[in-house]
């Protein structure tokens, strides 16, 4: 009995390992290689596209970031679908100089179906041509001044989705918003930065992305609406033959929850998220492996394939031991001792691996951390605990019906406030 425990906990170890080592190889190139310089051959015109849900507090600030873009800003229009406001949404955005339409539907909800009514209004009022691309933020967002110049620089190479380094307007707060920026840092820096120098496909990670007026065409419009609709897009394009790019000098800043309820809530729908494109989208992605030797359908695989069921699986085993030890008295002791030591290697091994990500994601990244010293050096410590919370969240999204709920932003800064906090 022991020995085939022993034997499924190695095998379960094996698959994990192997399946993820790439991003090892990811993380070397991302710390060592130098990313492409990109030339702007053309100066593309642009369509901004905010979906907003009572976001009154932050919507401005926004708005603001992009007129000050160091970019035409006849190529730039603000688009804004106040989606389902109760509050002064609509209004506070028209006076900050968007286009804002406004959408009552509370049967079809999430940014998903917003996004899709904006671009079928878009393509009423303004026609099919009017625009090169689309951005597409989120309300909270604030933009570097550079960004839409770096990004349409990528875009003039030829992508026609592209997106960008995902980083943090409240990064300080606590250690529940420093797990999710030292995530995205991670994700923009050693995922994403490797894919696009490999030639490979990125991936979307909730905002901040370019896409071609021609995607959208052929698309008709926005058609993704699985509770992450992000990924599902990426994983969609990446199935249709799509490479998605990256800008790695292209800076979004984000706002992150601060309370762990908030926290809990969002991230239970993102996991429900990726079950539901795991489950849709899956098979596609094994037959574009198995048929067309496509990497990046590998990649986007092992992204969204539930490695929660693996990590649950050894827990399981071990557990199994232990209640053979029940009805085996002789062996208890021994079948407890491994429960427990395979219960705590697999939690050291994992705080050691997401503490050294954190670590090299720290040290690398150092200058676009916007907090100080100390708390960059603490929440180092508690980054991989952030991880562990995704445990139980893992486990109750497999069972548990889960709606698009909205979060409330009120962090209000500049992207010059913000960089100058250290």
């Amino acid at each position: 009995m022991m020995s085939v425990i022993k034997y499924v906990s190695l095998i379960v170890g094996l698959i994990f390992t192997v399946g993820y080592f790439y991003q090892i190889v990811y993380a070397v190139i991302g710390l060592l290689k130098t990313p492409k310089v990109y030339e702007e051959t053309k100066k593309n015109k642009f369509g901004v596209l905010i979906s907003a849900r009572n976001e009154s507090a932050v919507i401005a600030q926004l708005i603001e970031s992009i007129k000050k873009q160091n970019y035409p800003k006849e190529l730039i229009e603000v688009f804004v679908v106040a989606d389902n406001c109760t509050d002064q949404t609509a209004k506070i955005a028209r006076n900050a100089g968007a286009v804002v339409y406004e959408r009552f539907n509370k049967d079809y909800v999430g940014k998903g179906y917003a996004l899709d009514y904006l671009l079928k209004k878009i393509a009423v009022d303004y026609g099919d041509d009017a625009f090169d691309g689309y951005f597409v933020f989120d309300a909270d967002n604030i933009l570097d001044e550079n960004y839409v110049r770096e990004m349409n620089k990528v875009f003039c190479s030829g992508y026609r989705v592209i997106t960008s380094y995902r980083n943090s307007k409240n990064y300080g707060d606590n250690w529940i918003s420093a797990g999710y920026a030292l995530w995205f840092l991670r994700e923009a820096k050693y995922i994403n930065n490797p894919r696009m120098m490999l030639g490979t496909s990125c991936a979307v990670s909730g905002t901040g992305f370019l896409v071609s007026k021609d995607v959208f065409l052929e698309n008709d419009g926005w058609k993704h609406h699985l509770l992450t609709e992000d990924i599902e897009f990426s994983i969609d394009s990446v199935i249709h033959g799509e490479t998605i790019g990256y800008c790695n000098s292209a800076i979004i800043y984000d706002e992150q929850p601060t309370k762990f309820k908030t926290s809990w809530n969002q991230r239970l729908r993102w996991s429900k998220g990726f079950y539901q494109v795991f489950f849709h989208y899956g098979k596609q992605l094994v037959s574009n492996i198995v048929k067309k030797r496509d990497f990046a359908s590998y990649d986007m695989f092992m992204t969204i394939a539930p490695g929660i069921i693996l990590t649950l699986m050894t827990f399981a085993i071990g557990l199994v031991g232990v209640i053979a030890g029940i009805f085996m008295p002789s062996y208890r002791d021994v079948f407890v001792q491994s429960f427990v030591g395979t219960v705590c290697y697999s939690l050291g091994a994992t705080y050691v691996s997401m503490f050294t990500f954190g670590l090299i994601t720290t040290i690398s990244e150092w200058h676009q951390i916007h907090t100080t010293t100390a708390k960059k050096i603490i929440y180092l410590f508690t980054f991989p605990i952030y991880i562990f919370t995704y445990i139980p969240i893992g486990v109750v999204a497999m069972f548990k019906k889960i709606q698009w709920v909205p979060i409330q932003h009120n962090v209000v800064k500049t992207a010059e406030q913000i960089k100058s906090v250290s």
